[in-house]
Parts: C-alpha cells; sequence; structure tokens
C-alpha cells in the first residue's frame, strides 16, 4: 500500500501580514499533533539565487524588472525536486510564500500582466490549499519593521493586493481567505482548521501542477 503524501500548504498576503509568525505556530501545532511537517519560505535566501534576490530587496543592487521576476521563479523551481520527495514520504509543507507572490508583485508593476508573470511557474507542484491573510496595506504598514525592503510602501502594497484578489477568481486553487486583523491566536486556529481539512483530503491525492 502507497504512503499517504503530505500537503502543500501555502501562506500568502501582502507585506507585514504575520505569515511568518503564522507559519511556526502552524508548525508547532502540526507536529504537536502528531503530524511530520517542515517549513520553507520564498525566497529560499540560502542559494546563490537567493543570496542575489535577498541583495535586491535589500535595495543593495538594482536588476531588469523582468530579470528579478524569473529570478524569483528559479529560486522557488531550486526546490521543486525536494518539495515532491518530501511530500511523497509524508511530509507537510508549510510554505511562507509561493508563485501567487512572484506573480502579485511583478504583474503590480507597470508594463506587466498576470498571464505573462504566470508562465514561468506553470508547472510547479500544485498547493492543496493557499490561506491567504487578508490585511489593508495601511494596517500592515503599521505593524513593525514594514519600509525596511523594496516594495514596502502603500501604493504599490495596495496594488500587489488587487493582484492577489485577480488570481483568487481561480476556481481550480483551493484560496481560503482569512481575517489577519484578528488576534493571533484566533487567526492560528482558523489556520488550523483549514490545514487540517486539507491534509486529510490530500492524503489519497496525486500532487498536482500549477496553471497546468
Amino acid at each position: 500500500m502507497a504512503a499517504k503524501r503530505g500537503a502543500l500548504i501555502v501562506l500568502e498576503g501582502v507585506d507585514r501580514v504575520g505569515k511568518s509568525t503564522q507559519c511556526k505556530r502552524l508548525l508547532e501545532a502540526l507536529r504537536q499533533r502528531g503530524r511530520a511537517a517542515e517549513l520553507m519560505s520564498f525566497p529560499d535566501r540560502r542559494t546563490e539565487i537567493g543570496q542575489l534576490i535577498s541583495s535586491y530587496l535589500q535595495k543593495k543592487h538594482n536588476l531588469n524588472d523582468c530579470a528579478v521576476h524569473l529570478l524569483f521563479a528559479a529560486n522557488r523551481w531550486e526546490q521543486v525536486s525536494l518539495i515532491r520527495e518530501k511530500l511523497q514520504n509524508g511530509i507537510t509543507l508549510i510554505v511562507d510564500r509561493y508563485a501567487f507572490s512572484g506573480v502579485a508583485f511583478t504583474s503590480a508593476k507597470s508594463g506587466f500582466n498576470l498571464e505573462w508573470c504566470k508562465q514561468a511557474d506553470v508547472g510547479l507542484p500544485k498547493p492543496d490549499v493557499i490561506l491567504f491573510l487578508n490585511l489593508e496595506p495601511s494596517a500592515a504598514m503599521k505593524r513593525g519593521g514594514f519600509g525596511t525592503e523594496r516594495y514596502e510602501n502603500l501604493h504599490f502594497q495596495e496594488l500587489v493586493l488587487q493582484r492577489f484578489g485577480e488570481l483568487m477568481k481561480d476556481e481550480s486553487l483551493n484560496w481560503k481567505v482569512l481575517d489577519a486583523s484578528q488576534s493571533i491566536e484566533v487567526l492560528h486556529q482558523e489556520i488550523i482548521s483549514n490545514v487540517e481539512n486539507a491534509i486529510e483530503k490530500a492524503m489519497d491525492q496525486p500532487i498536482g501542477e500549477l496553471w497546468n
């Protein structure tokens, strides 16, 4: 009998909505419940591509917008074999940002559209659930650390939120929109509930391919 696979859980949102905090809490909660789980985040700044992206985000280097978009996508593709291996081995992966951030942020720039932006990520492992932590950028910018990286300005974040809204119209994906203005604990409980459902449903399903 084939082993039950793990689920691919993605958390998305504009900057400073609390994704990293909730990812860590979710990881701890799943492990306490006896589930094999690991955490990944994108961009993965540990790789050579990731280090170049990190330098760009910290405003140390300027890069062409097309090149930056493809670097972010390449940074995800670097991990595809590992993602598939872990899922097949029954490990649930919690991912802090994925292709949807790449598409939403680039398409918020002048001269880009969603369809072009999606092409570089077609075929990535498809998430079993995408938890969108919804918060108005005007509220997010009041949280600690806002403004330290390249994309953290109010107008741009508002455009990014609009692009996420367009991506959520895709009914082939399992989007769950959660209110990120709630307390950390209330939001955590909503996340756990959605994730447990996704894990149960994913067990007997093959790993899908994104936007294919």
